[in-house]
């Protein structure tokens, strides 16, 4: 059986030993080892990557107490050094203490235990079985998680008997009943857990709790800790700094400006409504009075006008004629059809029957109907078929 270093020492980032066997398997090559500090999947955090013998380790797995090593390669000699890729294990390290210590406060705060704890490779997540949080509880949260981070509590791990265990003031008992491994942070919680931890609070650096959300009844809490709190940190200023520039104010005043913007913003979109108001008229009366004498089909081509517009300017004319209104729009490959309801087909049905040969997609009701094209040739090849039908 593999000797698990881990077990020894979370700080053990090189080593050397041999390999003990090699495993050909479909989804791979696997070998074992006399000692390892890969740490293999489990209790919610990944697992570690490196190198044996100068080769990759893709994965590592746990099995009948055996680690077995994905490799890229089987190595070529039997004694190897090993490396753990440090920054990948030290951030799992401070996520995983992070969570062991962000548990221990909402179990002290708000009588909350934590469900489940997930390390991705962004962010972290513990479920609460709680039913509400609010802003100030998770701000209150995040406080004293910080400060429990800066008290610098030691953070031990040590294996108990069954009958030792009992004597401890454990979060929850472990299903398992040998080799109990317990992290106790002093002062604060005794845990049963196999995972890797810092040797302190303080190394945890820094919790950010990024955001609570209802979760199947419970509350999920999203989280940083250490480097990745540090990078948030860094991308958010990063965000500031760019909107400071953006609006030419500092960053105190930022909410003030955005918020005259958006009142700017509102207004104008308000006067833009009645100039496309004021110029759909405008544009319905010029189209019916520069109609060809005996056309059955309103039809007009525009350059820059959206799909909405389309639908305004169908709704100005069909109020002023009886003839069907075809519209297509250059910029978005959009095409309307609509009529105002004294013409004896349906629009719907119209495009459903024709626009599979252009690759159109859309449809609507007998009235008006709308439609997308993947490219401006099909559109206007749609165009010019629907002209000819009326």
């Amino acid at each position: 059986m593999t000797k698990k270093l881990y077990y020894d020492s979370a700080y053990i980032q090189e080593w050397s030993t041999v390999i003990t066997s090699a495993i050909e398997r479909e989804d791979g090559s696997y070998v074992t080892l006399a000692e390892t500090a890969f740490y293999p999947h489990g209790g919610g955090q990944p697992c570690d990557t490196g190198t044996i013998g100068g080769i990759a380790v893709l994965d590592v797995v746990l099995e009948d107490q055996e680690v077995l090593h994905k490799v890229a390669q089987l190595p070529g000699q039997t004694e190897v050094d090993c490396a753990i890729d440090w920054s990948r294990r030290f951030d799992h390290m401070q996520q995983h203490s992070g969570q062991h210590l962000l548990s221990a406060v909402f179990r002290e705060l708000y009588q909350a235990l934590t469900l489940s704890f997930h390390l991705g490779s962004d962010y972290a997540t513990i479920d609460l079985d709680l039913g509400e949080l609010s802003a100030a509880q998770l701000a209150e949260a995040e406080q004293e998680v910080n400060r429990q981070i800066y008290l610098n509590r030691a953070i031990t791990s040590y294996f108990v008997t069954a009958e030792e265990m009992a004597k401890l003031p454990l979060v929850k008992l472990p299903k398992v009943t040998e080799d109990i491994r317990i992290v106790e942070i002093e002062g604060v919680e005794h845990n049963a857990c196999g995972g890797t931890h810092v040797s302190s609070t303080g190394e945890i650096g820094m919790i950010k709790l990024l955001r609570s959300e209802k979760q199947k009844g419970n509350i999920r809490i999203t989280f940083k800790c250490g480097s990745r709190a540090l990078a948030e940190f860094n991308d958010q200023m990063q965000i500031l700094s760019l909107l400071s520039a953006k609006f030419n104010t500092n960053k105190d005043e930022i909410m003030d400006r955005i918020s005259k913007w958006e009142q700017e913003q509102k207004m104008l979109v308000a006067e833009l409504a009645v100039v496309k108001e004021q110029n759909d008229s405008y544009l319905a009366r010029d189209l019916l009075a520069s109609m060809e004498e005996g056309s059955r089909v309103l039809t007009h081509m525009s350059d820059g006008r959206t799909l909405k517009d389309l639908q305004s300017l169908a709704a100005k004319l069909t109020a002023l004629t009886d003839l069907p209104v075809l519209l297509l729009s250059a910029v978005e490959n959009k095409a309307v059809l609509a009529h105002s309801g004294s013409a004896e087909f349906s629009c719907g049905a119209f495009f459903k029957a024709h626009l599979g040969r252009y690759q159109g997609k859309g449809g609507g009701s007998d009235k008006l109907a709308q439609a997308g094209f993947p490219a401006w040739e099909d559109a206007l090849a749609f165009y010019n078929f629907a002209k000819g039908q009326f």
